[in-house]
């Protein structure tokens, strides 16, 4: 699969500055900001959190109503064709016509992107063999399984050899083992052939998983933007599971009564404890305590931040506070 490899790692792939997009009833972006390196970036956000606004305004298919935006350097005002011939785009929704083969649909859209007709059918049996669809590639789309088809739509993206995909939620309809192979397939897009990714998903766990940064947007607004790593950094607790038994039916509340009386300040999160780190002393607090109650250990390790917690966060956030004085906690 003759892609290239070496465009773009050392340059911003994209970049919105104050970028705006206001409909009569609804401000879908605003005043967006960021910049986005080479590799694979996810974008996290609600529905209507405007990422489809977003990925349709860097497409050139819908003007913004303030600031700017630039796909690969170029402006997305005045260049969109070139933009659009330089960059793959997987669409969310169903699209693929059901009585046409994956080659003649792929070769068909690589003809579109300009390729010479010897070399489309070269590179669409390139594609769709990375892809997975070798075998079935001569057979009518309308007996696909969702799975196959979401391939066929990576392999549209990628086969005019682009330097930039837009994914929109790729692993929507797919069961466990499709939603693995195919986020298998996005992060080799960009590790074997130095293709970059934008890739949207309601599911933070795929991008956790699959992304080297993470822009998350929310009601049009940047709310952060930072790489996965620090996202997911290690927090200072211990996330502690134990078994119950016959004398403690319930081991996680016993366990966190026994540390309680030890000193240490912990909260049960369902399951499982949240133990604040004192010192290295903590580790043993917690075997011991455990042990002691004649519980088994299931899990103790340090715990690490999860996406969701940004929003979790956020809504706690922007709850009204209770009024001091009042109410089931003052007394």
């Amino acid at each position: 699969m003759a892609l290239n490899g070496t465009y773009g790692r050392n340059v911003t792939v994209i970049e919105t500055e104050s970028l705006t997009k206001r409909y009569p009833r609804v401000t879908a972006l605003d005043r967006l900001t960021m910049g986005i390196a080479p590799g694979v970036t996810g974008l996290v956000g609600a529905n209507g959190a405007g990422k489809s606004t977003l990925i349709k305004i860097l497409l050139g298919l819908a003007p913004a109503t303030e600031g700017t935006a630039s796909v690969l350097g170029l402006d997305v005002r005045t260049h969109g064709a070139q933009i659009r011939a330089g960059v793959g785009y997987m669409p969310e929704h169903d699209c693929l016509p059901p009585d046409v083969s994956a080659t003649e649909f792929v070769v068909h859209m690589a003809r579109m992107s300009g390729l010479p007709p010897t070399v489309a059918r070269e590179r669409t049996a390139d594609t769709l063999r990375h892809v997975g669809l070798y075998e079935e590639r001569y057979r009518p789309m309308g007996g696909y399984s969702t799975g196959m088809k979401q391939r066929v739509k990576l392999a549209q993206a990628l086969v005019h050899d682009p330097r930039l995909v837009l994914l929109d939620e790729p692993t929507n309809g797919l069961d466990p083992v499709g939603r693995d192979e195919m986020l298998g397939l996005i992060r080799r897009v960009w590790t074997d052939f130095g293709i970059s990714v934008l890739v949207t998903s309601h599911l933070l766990g795929e991008l956790e998983r699959t992304s080297d940064h993470i822009v998350v947007i929310d009601g049009g607004k940047l709310l952060r933007s930072s790489s996965t790593r620090e996202f997911t950094q290690a927090t200072a607790s211990l996330a502690v599971e134990v078994t119950d038994s016959d004398r403690h039916p319930d081991g996680t509340r016993a366990t966190l009564d026994a540390l309680v009386a030890a000193g240490l300040t912990a909260q049960a999160d369902g399951h499982r404890l949240l133990v604040d780190i004192a010192d290295e002393s903590t580790y043993d607090i917690v075997r011991d305590a455990v042990a002691g109650l004649g519980l088994g250990l299931i899990r103790m390790e340090q715990r690490r931040h999860r996406i969701a917690e940004l929003f979790t966060d956020r809504d706690a956030a922007a709850r009204p506070r209770p009024m001091e004085g009042g109410g089931r906690d003052a007394a």
